[in-house]
């Protein structure tokens, strides 16, 4: 199954609105491994979105012999 596009603005968001569900102590360990896993995926989708900015920066550099 191909990756889907993220929006990396609203995948963070997203991470946020996880860390603060769990922060609240909440005990649903079923929904708590859902939102683990959820996260998981979000934060490697945003690793790779930054890799992809940073490949660019690199390229957009060697272009101008920054």
């Amino acid at each position: 199954m191909p990756k889907q596009k993220i929006n990396f603005q609203k995948a963070v968001e997203e991470l946020e609105a996880i860390t603060e569900w769990f922060e609240k102590g909440e005990v649903d360990l079923d929904e708590g491994l859902k939102k683990f896993e959820r996260a998981l995926e979000l934060a490697s989708a945003c690793k790779e979105k930054m890799d992809e900015f940073e490949n660019k920066v690199k390229e957009i550099q060697l272009k101008f012999n920054v």
